[in-house]
Formats: C-alpha cells, sequence, structure tokens
C-alpha cells in the first residue's frame, strides 16, 4: 500500500511539474505576447478583408455564398430537424439544399437564433430570400468572425502549447512564424471571411484533435476529430492519418483491444448523438447520407 501510495503522488508530482513547465515556457518565453499580437493582426486581415464584395451579391435566383448561409439558418429556425433535409413545400432542395453534416446544421441553427434576435426579416421563412441588407450582411460577418475567435484562434493556441513547450531547440521566430502560417492563412481568411463560410469551425475543431493527442489525451483527439467530421465532410480527408496514428498508439499499449475499443466507443457515441434527430427512420438516415455527400 505504502508503493502504491508512493507511486500515486510522484505521478502528480510529474503531473504538477508538466503543468508548470507549460506555465513557465508560456511566460518566460513570451509566447503569450507573441500569440496575442499576431492574433490582432490576424483579426484585423480578417476585419479588411470582410469590407470588401464576395460572389453571387445581387445577382438572382440564388444570390451567391452569403444566401446559402442565410437559407440555411432560415430553415434550420423554422422548421424541425427532422426537416431540415427533406424536400418539401417548406424546404425546396433545389434552392440551396443543406447538403453538409448534421453539426452544420445546428452551427447555422445557433447562428439563425442570433440574427434572428437582431434583424428577423433576414431569416423569416420564404418572405427572406433574396435578402441583402447592410446590417444582415454585418450581422452574418459577425458571426463567422466569433466562430474563428471562439474555436480557431484558441486551437490553434493549443496546439502551439502543446508542440513546442519543453522544447528548448525551437526559438521565438520558429513559435511566431508557425503561429503567423496558422493564423494568417489567407486561403481561410478569404474563403471564410470573404464568402461567409465557416472553415474555421471544422479545421479549428481539428488542429484542437491534434493537439489533444500531442498531449496523450486521444479520447479527447477522438471526439474533436468526429466533431470536425461532422461540420464539414472534407475533414474525411485527415481521417487515414487520424486512424493509423490512433491505432497504432494502441497497438503498442499494454490492452491494445481495451484502447480501441475506448476510441471506438468515443467515435460511434459522438456519431450517435450528433445524428440522433435521424436515428428514428432508415429512410430519414438515408435520406440524410444521399444528401451528405
Amino acid at each position: 500500500m505504502g508503493e502504491v501510495k508512493e507511486s500515486k503522488t510522484m505521478k502528480n508530482k510529474v503531473d504538477l511539474d508538466n503543468h508548470d513547465d507549460a506555465f513557465w515556457w508560456l511566460i518566460h518565453k513570451g509566447v503569450k505576447a507573441i500569440f496575442l499580437s499576431i492574433s490582432l493582426f490576424a483579426l484585423l486581415v480578417r476585419l479588411a478583408v470582410s469590407l470588401h464584395p464576395y460572389s453571387g451579391a445581387g445577382n438572382p435566383p440564388k444570390y451567391g455564398d452569403y444566401e446559402a448561409q442565410r437559407h440555411w439558418m432560415e430553415i434550420t429556425i423554422n422548421l424541425p430537424a427532422k426537416d431540415w433535409y427533406m424536400n418539401s413545400t417548406t424546404n425546396d432542395l433545389n434552392y440551396w439544399g443543406l447538403d453538409y453534416p448534421p453539426l452544420t446544421a445546428y452551427q447555422s441553427f445557433i447562428h439563425g437564433l442570433f440574427l434572428k434576435l437582431f434583424d428577423s426579416d433576414s431569416v423569416s421563412l420564404f418572405t427572406s430570400r433574396g435578402y441583402e441588407s447592410y446590417f444582415g450582411k454585418l450581422l452574418m460577418r459577425w458571426t463567422v468572425l466569433s466562430s474563428d475567435v471562439l474555436i480557431f484562434f484558441p486551437a490553434v493556441f493549443y496546439f502551439v502549447l502543446a508542440y513546442f513547450s519543453g522544447n528548448s531547440r525551437f526559438h521565438k521566430s520558429d513559435i511566431a512564424w508557425q503561429i503567423a502560417i496558422l493564423l494568417i492563412n489567407p486561403c481561410l481568411i478569404l474563403i471564410d471571411h470573404g464568402h461567409f463560410q465557416y472553415n474555421c469551425i471544422s479545421l479549428g475543431l481539428t488542429v484542437g484533435a491534434i493537439a489533444a493527442i500531442c498531449t496523450d489525451k486521444d479520447l479527447v483527439g477522438s471526439f474533436l476529430f468526429t466533431l470536425a467530421l461532422n461540420h464539414k465532410q472534407m475533414s474525411a480527408y485527415f481521417a487515414p492519418a487520424f486512424f493509423s496514428h490512433l491505432l497504432g498508439k494502441c497497438m503498442r499499449r499494454r490492452k491494445p483491444i481495451v484502447e480501441v475499443l475506448k476510441l471506438g466507443v468515443v467515435v460511434l457515441g459522438t456519431f450517435a448523438i450528433i445524428w440522433l434527430p435521424y436515428l428514428h427512420s432508415v429512410d430519414t438516415l438515408l435520406q440524410v447520407r444521399r444528401i451528405v455527400k
């Protein structure tokens, strides 16, 4: 009993030391100041991009990227979840039908509530088609920016902390460049903040998953990457890397089968919760699956 107690005490001390090392690295390496400075510049770049035009503006009948996202918000806040992917008189799938996984739909629902609070006309069923008010666009821009700040930025910070802390061979300039490459990625900024997209959510979840796995929080990493898959199906391009890496880690542990089962429970459980509104009927599930390609 004494040896077990001593072992637990030593483990707790090691964990505490690791936290202390990360905190020391964060403060004394100046990483916090670097991250805040680059983040501020990255925000200014995003705001500058959002001032410019976007494709499809004022061009009927579909009006471009803004209208697609706005329409999904209109559908999700006015119809029950079971009807979001079903073609009907109230949901014409030929007019910007929702074709992303359910987590995107839930995100549209939350943002739709935000728009409804300040500009209800922008998400009213049927009558809001082609609605392009300046205020409505401004609100939509803020939903993209807030998603970036609340999900992608913290994920990048988590990754930097997980990957670089405790490694003395990296200099401040190396860390600064890595942060800048992630936060000032022109492709992501132009697509999200120029064209009202929300790739920052799925990419933020993916970066967070990588950071979690780097710190041996494999279950957390699996959960975050499953969320990314259920937000944008393009995240599946990263799936082989996640699968092979996590499987390899499991195979090197004392009870590989148990470790694989634990990951499986997390992944399947997360999928089940997200897809719950569509599990009541095989036909409904297949319909959603046909649309989400």
